[in-house]
């Protein structure tokens, strides 16, 4: 099963994630990125990993378990 990461000291707030993926990704009131999920179902890994390029701080990965 994938894994979802994210290096909050990458983070710049952009809150792309969270427009790709809600079900996935939150903003805290730091305006940092918050995991509601770390491991994702095969069948949303394309639309995970798309949402992680769109990162313009590079803040997020997908890696197998």
């Amino acid at each position: 099963m994938p894994i979802v990461t994210a290096d909050r000291g990458r983070c710049q707030g952009w809150a792309n994630c969270v427009a790709g993926a809600p079900d996935v990704f939150d903003i805290d009131d730091d305006g940092l990125v918050v995991l509601l999920k770390t491991e994702i179902p095969e069948a949303d890994r394309a639309r995970i990993d798309e949402v992680a390029h769109r990162c313009p701080a590079g803040a997020l990965r997908v890696t197998d378990n």
